[in-house]
């Protein structure tokens, strides 16, 4: 299983990928980068990806998924069950910011960032990959 760097090295290796983190969105601290910051800093970038990130994941109407159809004929339909977030999708004329949360035995407050340029990416391709890098991500 691999860990961060592992993890960076192949987020890396998607086409257009531009730059890459494992942040935690608790404290906003980059615990891994590789590669460029769309704004020069990864330690500011890791700060303001974890601002969007919290925003979306502590949010009822991004937490909540489809209505449940009832149980019996007597009792009303839940009006939606915990679904968490998987990522957020940033777009921008120039590029893709896909933030995909990790799943982890403790708090799971951690996602990866990955920044891919619009020209040479595969945004379908990158969200795809990023979700298996985050199954087998681990933690130490």
């Amino acid at each position: 299983m691999p860990g961060i760097d592992e993890c960076l090295l192949d987020a890396m290796r998607l086409p257009g990928a531009r730059g890459a983190a494992v942040v935690d969105w608790t404290s906003g601290l980059a615990l891994g980068t590789i590669g460029d910051s769309p704004n020069g800093d990864h330690e500011a970038t890791a700060a303001e990806t974890a601002e969007v990130a919290r925003m979306a994941a502590e949010q009822p109407a991004f937490a909540l998924g489809l209505p449940q159809p009832p149980t019996t004929a007597d009792s009303p339909g839940v009006t939606g069950t915990a679904c968490p977030v998987e990522d957020v999708i940033v777009t921008t004329r120039a590029g893709y910011h896909i933030l995909r949360f990790v799943e982890t035995d403790f708090d799971s407050s951690v996602f990866l960032h990955l920044w891919l340029d619009r020209a040479e990416g595969n945004l379908a391709l990158a969200r795809i990959r990023l979700g298996e890098m985050a199954e087998r991500l681990v933690l130490a």
